[in-house]
């Protein structure tokens, strides 16, 4: 399924779970194999950002 564009924090998390579920079912993340769910969970979250416009800088800033 293809990720969805936005900057809103939902639009980041919907990616996420995506990309997550993704791994789940198919151990992939496009053409990338993580070795384990941690690792593709932070592969996730940087995926979603740079979709998004955003670094994982400005999201730690905003807390």
């Amino acid at each position: 399924m293809p990720l969805k564009t936005g900057k809103s924090q939902e639009t980041i998390k919907s990616n996420i779970k995506t990309l997550v579920h993704e791994y789940e079912h198919d151990g992939t993340i496009g053409n990338s194999h993580p070795p384990s769910k941690k690792k593709a969970i932070k592969q996730a979250v940087a995926i979603s950002l740079k979709k998004a416009g955003k670094s994982r800088s400005q999201k730690a800033a905003k807390k």
